[in-house]
């Protein structure tokens, strides 16, 4: 008789598990934010080659799905991965093989890091990048004497935080052929008494950086995975990065193929002839990690470095308005040829002027509402009656919302009380079309997207500053930060039907923190950590 029963219950248990439907992994015990247009909160996963296949309860989940693996998750929290929908992927990596001069609090402590650094890097040029120096005491821009001095033999170049501005020695300058300043369309080589200081502003700093030898493809590659570790241990399962050339597009393709690299990456290609010969011949190129059919413009610079182009002189200094970085009508003719071939134009505009300029050529090319997604990058001070420029034409402002808490401590210097109104007005740029995607723009600000989740929603920086927040106005709900850190920057891509939110037949691209953003007070959200990270259903980074 036992024998029979055991036999019995071996039959129901094999019926039982042919009956189930197959899974790679299912995740229960978690607390599922989908990011669908409900947004419901479920329990467990499954996903099978890559895809989520059902989301549901822990009952319903692992009584349906036979799978090759389970994972509890204990009550955690489990997001869709994070995109960044405005980042430098190339530029993270390079940065991490340069001086790390971010958080320096004086000149002397620039020049004591980087001579640490040149003595573990003897050879070639020295550079470095992070320096800002409104952090500063004295908050003037340093010149070229002390690198000079310590580095005579040597050519160096070293970025302010933003990228639009830089300080080279003379060896630096004597390989640009700088031997005095002169006139440069969207660019300053700053003198004092017709010599060069060494301070190079927004196109002048490519004069000397395209004199710097570029990585061969060993090198190129360490780049491109040093930059992945670093964005899966931020829980980054798409970088929008703004501004390569074509050649990096193929070194890309290359390693996605060996599945060496495996970040979804959209990419924009920068400004110049050979990079839209080559993408309006080839066409857009999709793949499931690969996507290219946009184009990154530079309309100004920056307003810590006062390039950013303004309606009005800087409030802090009453000579400067900043500056376009080209003539209108380049920004015009491009527009027309991106639109021509159907392309996406991604225009960096930080000051009032550059994006009155950068709206108005798009309204003109665009005509009205589409579904063409055209973006403004940054869209960082704009006139108020400029606002309702953006939902005319369904432009979409991408913003970041730590540079609002890393310069608010100086961008009433600059702007003055009442220009600021209209200042990092993430919840207004918001309203126009109803959806807003954010980045963090990294390396200029920290990769980690928690950081851009705490500026959205809290308007302070790290040190609890200021105690109501800055322009707290303009503070995103946390479902509209979630939103534009996922399913919002999915959509500036066209890309919100395969990623973005987890539902049935979207990649299983997930990740899983340490405790939930969406509930946890404000003052411990900066504490979150990641815990693990899948994309495609594999995990690729794990907390130790």
């Amino acid at each position: 008789m036992n024998k029979i029963l055991t036999c019995l219950l071996c039959c129901i248990i094999l019926l039982s598990s042919c009956s189930s439907e197959k899974a790679d992994l299912i995740v229960y015990n978690a607390k599922v934010y989908t990011v669908n247009e409900k947004f419901d909160v479920v329990q467990a996963i499954a996903l099978k080659d890559g895809k989520l296949i059902a989301l549901g309860s822990n009952e319903d989940i692992r009584k349906k799905y036979n799978a090759k693996e389970e994972l509890d998750a204990q009550g955690k929290s489990l997001y869709p991965g994070f995109i960044d929908a405005h980042a430098h992927f190339y530029g993270l990596g390079e940065g991490l093989q340069r001086a790390d001069l971010s958080g320096t609090n004086s000149w002397e402590e620039v020049c004591s890091k980087l001579s640490d650094f040149a003595k573990a890097h003897p050879e070639g040029w020295l550079m470095g990048w992070g320096w800002d120096q409104n952090d500063w005491q004295n908050k003037a821009f340093p010149d070229k004497a002390a690198l000079d001095k310590l580095f005579p033999n040597r050519p160096v170049i070293i970025n302010r935080i933003d990228g639009h501005a830089a300080i080279a020695n003379q060896q630096a300058l004597n390989a640009a052929g700088i031997k005095e300043a002169y006139n440069l369309e969207g660019g300053e080589i700053v003198a004092v008494n017709g010599k060069p200081t060494g301070l190079l502003i927004d196109n002048a700093v490519t004069l000397v950086s395209s004199k710097i030898p570029a990585a061969n493809a060993e090198q190129a590659e360490q780049i491109l995975m040093d930059a992945q570790a670093k964005c899966f241990a931020n829980g980054l399962t798409t970088i929008d990065d703004c501004g390569i050339d074509k050649e990096l597009v193929a070194l890309i393709e290359k390693l996605q193929a060996k599945n060496t690299l495996k970040m979804r990456l959209y990419l924009m290609l920068s400004d110049n002839e050979a990079n839209y010969s080559y993408l309006f011949k080839r066409g857009a190129i999709k793949t499931d990690r690969m996507n290219v059919r946009s184009f990154k413009v530079f309309a100004d610079g920056a307003l810590g470095s006062r390039g950013a182009c303004l309606l009005k002189p800087y409030h802090d200094m009453p000579a400067k308005t900043g500056f376009l970085l080209s003539n209108p009508q380049h920004f015009e003719t491009v527009a027309k040829e991106i639109a021509k071939h159907n392309f996406q134009m991604c225009t960096h505009a930080i000051g009032d002027s550059a994006n009155r300029s950068i709206l108005k050529i798009y309204n003109k090319v665009l005509g009205g509402k589409n579904d063409k997604r055209w973006r403004i990058e940054h869209a960082q001070v704009v006139a108020p009656e400029d606002f309702a420029l953006f939902g005319k034409a369904s432009i979409i402002p991408s913003v970041q919302p730590t540079h609002a808490t890393s310069d608010m401590y100086w961008a009433v210097d600059r702007l003055g009380k009442e220009r600021v109104k209209g200042a990092y007005a993430n919840q207004q740029l918001l309203q126009q079309n109803g959806w807003l995607p954010l980045g963090t723009d990294f390396p200029v600000e920290n990769v980690n997207p928690i950081f851009t989740f705490y500026a959205a929603t809290v308007r302070k920086d790290a040190k609890n500053y200021p105690a109501k927040g800055f322009q707290a106005e303009n503070a995103l709900s946390k479902e509209q930060a979630l939103r534009g850190m996922t399913i919002w920057a999915a959509k500036a891509n066209f890309e919100e039907n395969e990623k973005g939110s987890l539902e049935v037949g979207k990649f299983a691209d997930f990740i899983i923190l340490d405790q939930d953003i969406m509930t946890v007070n404000a003052a411990s959200i900066l504490n979150t950590q990641v815990l693990k990270t899948y994309i495609n259903g594999e995990k690729v980074y794990e907390k130790k």
